[in-house]
């Protein structure tokens, strides 16, 4: 923390020095201007418009936990086989898995793993037949999502998943006793 060398008080811009949040008062991710997409394309854009038509938005669930400036805690609930697509984002990430198992490259992680992405490295990951349950741990308060997957190809087999999924989405309820959708 930065401190005012004569009094040793705290600088105007740094005051946030305590702050309880509760999972109950969460705001959807989708309702907040915390992430802004870079990089669209065409291709991208008709791609993220026709997943959402086939129902990705009921694969998902993105709640904004705590963000103060240069800081965010992040919670997602991804239904299982839900369909991430490729990307980046240009702030550092720290994921630790609650509950549920996902694919991440070769490796297969469940509750109490984690990684971490670099800003600007693109991943992506498959949650498993349980969903996955993670806390992003983010090095920003507002950053970037750029989508890598740049054909038409990748965006069919993506919307082609949510397709497939959807139905089984409709029978996963949320994790118990945590945030709500």
């Amino acid at each position: 923390m930065a401190t005012q060398p004569e009094t040793g008080t705290p600088e105007a811009e740094d005051v946030t020095r305590f702050e309880i949040y509760r999972g109950k008062d969460a705001e959807n991710f989708d309702e907040l201007d915390c992430m802004e997409m870079t990089g669209l394309t065409e291709i991208i854009q008709d791609g993220i418009v026709r997943a959402g038509e086939a129902g990705a938005g009921e694969g998902q669930l993105v709640k904004m936990l705590f963000s103060i400036p240069g800081m965010s805690l992040t919670y997602a609930w991804f239904k299982s086989g839900f369909p991430l697509p490729l990307h980046s984002h240009n702030a550092d990430c720290l994921y630790y898995i609650v509950s549920g198992t996902l694919r991440l490259g070769t490796e297969d992680l469940g509750a109490g793993d984690g990684f971490f992405v670099g800003a600007d490295v693109p991943y992506s990951y498959t949650p498993g037949p349980e969903g996955v349950e993670v806390l992003e741990f983010r090095t920003a308060n507002k950053f970037d999502i750029r989508f890598l997957g740049k054909t038409r190809k990748f965006w069919d087999k993506t919307v082609a998943s949510v397709e497939r999924r959807r139905a089984d989405w409709a029978k996963e309820t949320s994790p118990p006793a945590r945030i709500s959708s």
